[in-house]
């Protein structure tokens, strides 16, 4: 939905600079006539300077093509008004949707963190004895680190938990096993 409306947004845009564009470019043909005009005025007085007649025509000709220019230019500027405010209209709508649906995504990742965030404390009790699991796991570390293997080697470490022997087994890896007394 989301690169829908961002595409509408850009399509209202890019309206709105052609419209921009054919309006200055109607208002130069428009000047280039008013010019000509001015320019052919120049010439008719200074070939003939008494004719009032022509430079008469010669005004006439310069407020017509001038009557010309305003309607051209008012029409573009209403044009490009009306595609601007509907760009941004568009625009707006679309980063309102951009901004909940990344609200609804921020929610549920904050939701699923929240499970991965329980804390679990894990205690093995018998005949009076009590060990937590932290111990537990410590103590099978301390075994693999003196059986001349790293630490960053382990991927994997199942516990087997004998309290009547008051024994860990461990199986690292998938591999290697043994047990550690708690």
């Amino acid at each position: 939905m989301a690169r829908t409306k961002k595409t509408a947004g850009k399509n209202v845009a890019a309206e709105a600079q052609a419209a921009a564009r054919k309006a200055v470019s109607e208002a130069q043909a428009v000047a280039r006539k008013v010019a000509a005009v001015e320019k052919a005025a120049e010439t008719s007085k200074k070939a003939e300077p008494g004719t009032e007649e022509k430079e008469t025509k010669t005004a006439a000709a310069v407020k017509n093509a001038a009557a010309e220019v305003k309607p051209a230019a008012k029409k573009a500027v209403k044009e490009t008004k009306a595609a601007a405010k509907t760009a941004a209209k568009e625009t707006k709508a679309a980063a309102k949707t951009v901004v909940e649906e990344t609200k609804k995504a921020a929610k549920k990742a904050t939701t699923r963190r929240s499970k991965k965030d329980m804390k679990v404390n894990a205690y093995v009790e018998y005949y009076g004895k009590q060990v937590h699991e932290n111990t537990m796991i410590a103590d099978v570390k301390k075994a693999w680190k003196k059986s001349g293997h790293k630490i960053g080697e382990i991927k994997t470490m199942d516990l087997y938990i004998k309290p009547e022997e008051s024994k860990v087994y461990y199986v690292i890896n998938e591999t290697e096993s043994g047990s550690v007394e708690f």
